[in-house]
């Protein structure tokens, strides 16, 4: 499923309000057993540079991933904030949700129900140990 499927657009705008890592973020939470080709293909990047935002964001503990037999399975850290310190006041949850309302009202019609979002709260409390919230 392409950027332009999710976000109902049928061109491709010149530049976007969220970065790579943002797209792939909120695809990995609609479809948390995406693969790292899949990721791709709804952002638009390469393969190779959708595996290294998943590394990112696993680095960064905004996402978990679990082996489910030779596949991945993904959940997210929706209790993290924002990373850039403009937006620290904003969790992950509270972006992913907002995106996910504006794409349930625009009607957008991708195949079906779009799943929720994998989540898992407790994961603040992960190998990184507690993430405190500004």
């Amino acid at each position: 499923m392409t950027v332009e499927a999710l976000w109902g657009g049928s061109t491709v705008a010149s530049w976007s309000f969220l970065t790579n890592h943002g797209l792939a973020l909120t695809y990995i939470g609609r479809y948390p057993d995406s693969t790292g080709l899949a990721i791709a293909q709804a952002v638009g990047i390469t393969e190779r540079a959708a595996r290294k935002i998943v590394a990112d964001l696993l680095t960064e503990h905004y996402i978990q991933r679990e082996k489910v037999g030779r596949r991945n399975r993904y959940r997210l850290n929706t209790s993290l904030p924002l990373k850039h310190p403009v937006e620290r006041t904003v969790t992950v949850g509270e972006l992913l949700g907002l995106l996910q309302r504006n794409h349930d009202r625009a009607g957008c019609d991708c195949g079906g129900e779009d799943p929720p979002i994998a989540q898992d709260e407790d994961m603040a409390e992960g190998a990184a140990g507690p993430v405190p919230r500004p």
